[in-house]
């Protein structure tokens, strides 16, 4: 397990949460709810509908990850990435032989949705999950461990947390962007 330094993979996790905002803002919270409601053309799922996906996930690790860091380990200056947790981030890591994974029914959007109102969630999940980025720069993201919303007893570090939820969003936030190609 490669050791990287703490300091270099949070800036890089910012740089991806800081594009991820622009898009929204920029793209999506510029968009009627009718577009944002259209169904891809493939049949998938509509914008809000990836969207509302994402905030799904955030409402679930966003307060686990706020009580992590309320634990207030010292920093550390290195991040050791587990097996299981490189394994999550890379399944969920975007790509050209990016298998496509059937989402737990938990995490299944509905159809009608407020597509507004879904995309201002997902801009405040994005700054809220920027905010616990530089909180992360003054703690250890070894000794935090986060449950995974699939199987509760299964906990990752933090750092594989982070890696893996920002994988997914920019996963499922190409998916909304070729809905917009598509129409």
């Amino acid at each position: 397990m490669a050791t990287q330094s703490t300091m270099s993979l949070i800036e890089s996790l910012e740089n991806q949460v800081e594009a991820h905002i622009q898009d929204a803002v920029k793209i999506f919270q510029n968009l009627s709810p009718q577009e944002l409601l259209k169904p891809a053309a493939n049949g998938g799922w509509s914008i809000a509908q990836c969207l509302w996906h994402l905030n799904s996930y955030g409402d679930y690790y966003l307060p686990k990850i706020e009580l992590g860091l309320a634990k207030n380990y010292p920093a550390n200056p290195e991040f050791k990435s587990t097996w299981l947790g490189k394994y999550f981030t890379r399944i969920m890591q975007p790509g050209d032989k990016m298998k496509k994974y059937k989402a737990f029914k938990d995490h299944v959007p509905p159809t009608e949705l407020n597509a507004l109102h879904v995309v201002a969630e997902f801009i405040q999940q994005q700054e809220k999950m920027l905010k616990y980025l530089k909180q992360a720069r003054n703690t250890d993201m070894n000794r935090i461990l986060v449950s995974i919303s699939i199987l509760k007893w299964v906990k990752l570090k933090l750092g594989d947390v982070f890696q893996f939820i920002i994988a997914h969003d920019e996963r499922h936030l190409q998916q909304a962007k070729r809905n917009l190609s598509a129409n």
